[in-house]
């Protein structure tokens, strides 16, 4: 298996730190090496020059049998081998070596009888110069990293801190906080440049306002509807049960009866897409709850309590979640029709095709079915929002045996559970 990378290291904030660092050795690595050859060069250089003065005048001195300096001679103990040779094929030369525990620039070149005579100054000052500037180098590069280093590193944590809020923001949204904003203020001063960070929370700010916008425009909408239509259909009901008995006035019942059911639903789901539903919560044991709730749907539906619990749920909204998982069940779904207790956890399943791939991927959707299944698509649309209301997870998926199943996940604490047989 391919070792992989601490997550951390994918931040920008890393990545950020790392070029900087990268940069700045590369930086300081070149202008080091820049100024430590061009200032060896001139120290070496006037080495050389006052080396080279020096043979002059000692070969004057030998040429005119005066008694020479010190360090300067012929073959004088000290002188390189290197520098020797060259100045036995008649040529002058220099070069730094050390003589008695201190370097010295040795020059050399060649005199009557086929000697070699040489002369070397002290060179500790230039060795100095240059080991002292190189140090300076190393120091100043390291400051110098370090400084930009720290500087980058609180300029990028800055934006990566407004793209974090930004991140963040944009989650809430998608959760269904429409109020959320970034609010950067260099989005408020029109006079004020923008990076393109606040650009970015400036597109989110606005699309969330238009999004919340045509969301309540709709919710509005839905809600008008349904309570313009509840008067009418109350009547038709009235009129409805007056009508003599028989195939015709069956028939208009029951579409009445749809359409108050579709009526209710719609400002239900109204009502929750309002997110401002409250919650009466109570301590419950689930799974007699659950037993009321499929008994209340009149269905024949199979109970299994593998491991009760108690819950702090709102007893009517819960059994609206399962009411209609159940009545989905059995109405697209086929027998048999199994609702599972397991601690807090809640699965409804039956044996039929399943629920459609984009069910499973996205969640119910109002008003969309598929393969010629009755319905207006809003009892799973209820379940979830009614779900969200109680703060529970409600999960679609498929069966690998085939079948649908539905998880609904409530939020529990570890306190009084209760083991019961099948």
């Amino acid at each position: 298996m391919k070792p992989r990378l601490p997550s951390w290291t994918a931040t920008l904030t890393w990545k950020a730190a790392v070029f900087i660092t990268v940069m700045c050795c590369a930086l300081a690595a070149m202008l080091g090496t820049f100024v430590h050859v061009a200032v060896t060069g001139q120290t070496v250089g006037n080495a050389r020059e006052k080396a080279l003065t020096k043979l002059a005048d000692v070969t004057r001195l030998y040429e005119d049998g005066d008694r020479l300096p010190p360090e300067s001679g012929l073959d004088p103990p000290g002188l390189p081998s290197s520098l020797r040779q060259l100045a036995l094929q008649g040529k002058r030369g220099t070069a730094v070596a050390e003589f008695e525990g201190h370097p010295v620039m040795w020059a050399a070149g060649p005199v009557e009888g086929g000697q070699v005579l040489a002369a070397g100054i002290d060179y500790a000052q230039g060795a100095r110069t240059i080991e002292g500037l190189d140090r300076a180098i190393a120091v100043s590069s390291v400051l110098a990293i370090g400084a930009t280093l720290l500087v980058g590193a609180f300029g990028v944590t800055r934006v990566t801190r407004r793209l974090h809020q930004t991140a963040t923001v944009a989650r809430r949204i998608s959760a269904g906080d429409l109020d959320a904003r970034v609010n950067d203020p260099r989005t408020k001063d029109p006079e004020r440049a923008q990076d393109e960070v606040a650009t970015v929370a400036g597109a989110l700010d606005t699309m969330a306002s238009s999004l919340q916008g045509k969301l309540e425009s709709e919710q509005r909408f839905t809600a008008d509807v349904a309570h313009e239509l509840r008067t009418p259909l109350t009547g038709l009901h009235a009129a409805a049960e007056l009508l003599p008995a028989g195939r015709p006035a069956e028939m208009v019942r029951e579409r009445v009866q749809t359409m108050r059911t579709l009526t209710e639903d719609l400002l239900e789901i109204s009502r929750l897409d309002s997110l401002r539903e409250e919650v009466d919560l109570d301590a419950h044991q689930l799974g007699p709850l659950v037993r009321r709730a499929v008994q209340a749907s009149g269905t024949d539906t199979q109970v299994v309590v593998v491991r009760d619990a108690w819950v702090e749920t709102d007893r009517r909204r819960l059994e609206r979640v399962l009411g209609n998982l159940v009545a989905n069940a059995h109405k697209h779904g086929r027998a048999p029709v199994v609702v599972r207790v397991d601690g807090p956890e809640v699965s409804v399943r039956d044996h039929g095709d399943g629920y459609p791939d984009y069910l499973v991927e996205h969640g119910p959707q109002r008003f969309r079915t598929e393969g010629g299944a009755k319905g207006h698509g809003l009892g799973l649309t209820i379940a979830a929002g009614q779900a969200r209301v109680l703060g529970a997870q409600l999960r679609f998926a498929n069966a690998p045996d085939g079948g649908a199943v539905a998880r609904l996940t409530l939020p529990y604490e570890e306190s009084r559970t209760v083991r019961e047989g099948n």
